[in-house]
């Protein structure tokens, strides 16, 4: 059994995905609802919000989409845990998700890692 994450969105899902490739890498598909094939059954407004969007990087696979209109909320209770074994990548990643974004926890050594860090990025995601 594997859980991958899957992120919602208000709006922002596509500009959220491209930050995300840009930071990890890997390949990106997004289809909106406008070039789904339900399109024709989608209010023209909804057209250009992301039905899906999935991310692969590496062993990486991250979901999401943009919410319905009044159904996005804050995620709570949740976050994003990433693994990597190179403390300088792991320092740049943590450095990009915190570009206009909030710090939580510095990233640091903590007895359990070479380094942990808890950040929100821009787009409101726990890290």
């Amino acid at each position: 059994m594997k859980a991958l994450p899957y992120l919602g969105f208000d709006g922002r899902c596509a500009e959220a995905f491209r930050f995300y490739q840009r930071t990890f890498g890997g390949d990106l598909e997004i289809m909106t609802h406008g070039d789904s094939p339900i399109a024709d059954e989608v209010p023209g407004e909804a057209h250009d919000r992301v039905l899906h969007a999935r991310l692969t990087a590496d062993e990486m696979v991250l979901m999401g989409s943009d919410a319905p209109p009044d159904w996005h909320g804050t995620p709570e209770g949740l976050s994003v845990s990433l693994q990597l074994s190179d403390v300088a990548e792991a320092e740049r990643i943590f450095t990009t998700l915190a570009e206009d974004g909030a710090v939580e926890m510095p990233l640091g050594k903590t007895f359990w890692a070479e380094r942990f860090g808890m950040v929100t990025d821009r787009f409101g995601i726990p890290w």
